[in-house]
């Protein structure tokens, strides 16, 4: 996916339109308190289709980020489908209607993942698979059913180095305009000095675990943009000197996305050996501050507060995935076990499982139900 336009505040103004809701869910019918639990909008379990639970804690987040629940809602989805390639898109918009708008305690994804199933057969196996791998086919694919092609215009501001003032064709999408960031890469030789720029988006970004047994999000984040030497085998070729040399490489992000999502790299294989990295990793559910990676020249320095979180319990042999969601109508956190769904409290969400973070620069809107004239 290419990057885009700069982003307009009108992006994060978010209404819906509801039905109401009168029955009541009862994920787990224990006592009379739970019985009476309400049914609220984006609240809603999704069966398990066999080995499904990693399609259900990725939809479980996405239906939590209230500015794509919003566009396939409303409908703006419609103009912007491809007519060769809008199965998945539909079936994406049918699957958050009936989350969000539909009376059910539980629903179905089968319609969504036969359709993606269709593309990439092995999803239709019913075998164990990675979340962060589907979460990057379920946005390339959505971004390619929506993209419009447009060219982004050139910066005006003398400050900003030529580099980044290039006119640049690219493919824009509902999945772009919210999901994608782009990092940029400073590369300088260590002989003769000369110093070159990569640009690279991203969607999802992978960090290292630096620590076996406990760590923070900002010692993950310190070791990805952590200035590496490459050298031996890993040199590259500098133009300059022509001929490969020594290079020390460093990233900074030149452009926040609006929702950035973090992969903890939890499964190490090397060679024949598996494993699984259990460490607790501490993440702050608000305020999460990027300003130490992001390029000096952006005067935008956002801060960051969780909106969701996919947990992986078990090894790489054999798993479950879960999902905590933060839900835009009652600003409560919800635990997503395929059909079991309950409140949590704040307290509950920082856990050692933690495998993807979903993080919002802006706060989601409270849905608005139209009301008919």
């Amino acid at each position: 996916m290419a990057s885009q336009q700069p982003f307009t505040a009108d992006d994060f103004s978010i209404y819906y339109v509801f039905t109401e809701c009168t029955d009541h869910y009862d994920p787990f019918p224990v006592n009379e308190t739970e019985e009476n639990q309400p049914h609220f909008p984006g609240v809603t379990g999704l069966r398990n289709l066999g080995n499904t639970c990693y399609m259900n804690a990725i939809l479980q987040c996405l239906c939590s980020i209230s500015p794509l629940v919003e566009y396939f809602l409303s409908g703006k989805y419609i103009t912007a489908l491809q007519k060769d390639c809008s199965e998945v898109a539909t079936a994406f918009a049918y699957v958050m209607t009936d989350m969000w708008l539909g009376d059910s305690d539980c629903v179905s994804p089968e319609i969504f993942w036969s359709a993606l199933g269709k593309l990439y057969p092995a999803f239709m196996k019913k075998m164990q698979q990675d979340a962060q791998e589907f979460l990057i086919y379920v946005l390339n694919e959505l971004h390619e059913t929506l993209k419009k092609y447009h060219q982004k215009r050139s910066y005006e501001k003398r400050s900003i180095p030529r580099f980044y003032r290039k006119m640049i064709a690219n493919e824009s999408s509902i999945i772009t305009r919210l999901f994608e960031g782009q990092l940029n890469y400073s590369i300088i030789c260590l002989k003769c000095e000369n110093c070159t720029y990569k640009n690279e988006v991203f969607t999802i970004l992978s960090l290292p675990i630096p620590s076996k047994y406990e760590c923070s999000l900002q010692d993950c984040l310190q070791c990805f943009f952590q200035q590496d030497t490459l050298t031996w085998n890993n040199q590259i070729y500098c133009s300059f000197c022509e001929t490969k040399q020594e290079t020390a490489v460093k990233a900074s992000i030149s452009k926040a996305p609006k929702i950035i999502v973090f992969h903890l790299k939890r499964f190490d294989i090397l060679g024949t050996m598996k494993r699984k990295l259990r460490t607790d990793i501490h993440y702050p559910l608000t305020n999460l501050d990027l300003t130490p990676y992001i390029c000096p020249i952006f005067l935008k320095h956002p801060k960051y507060n969780l909106c969701a979180v996919v947990n992986h319990f078990g090894d790489l042999d054999g798993g479950h995935y879960t999902a905590f969601c933060k839900n835009s109508v009652t600003h409560a956190w919800y635990n997503f076990d395929d059909t079991r769904v309950s409140e949590i409290p704040d307290t509950s969400v920082q856990t050692a499982t933690a495998y993807l973070l979903f993080y919002s620069c802006q706060p989601f809107s409270t849905p608005i139900q139209k009301r008919k004239s």
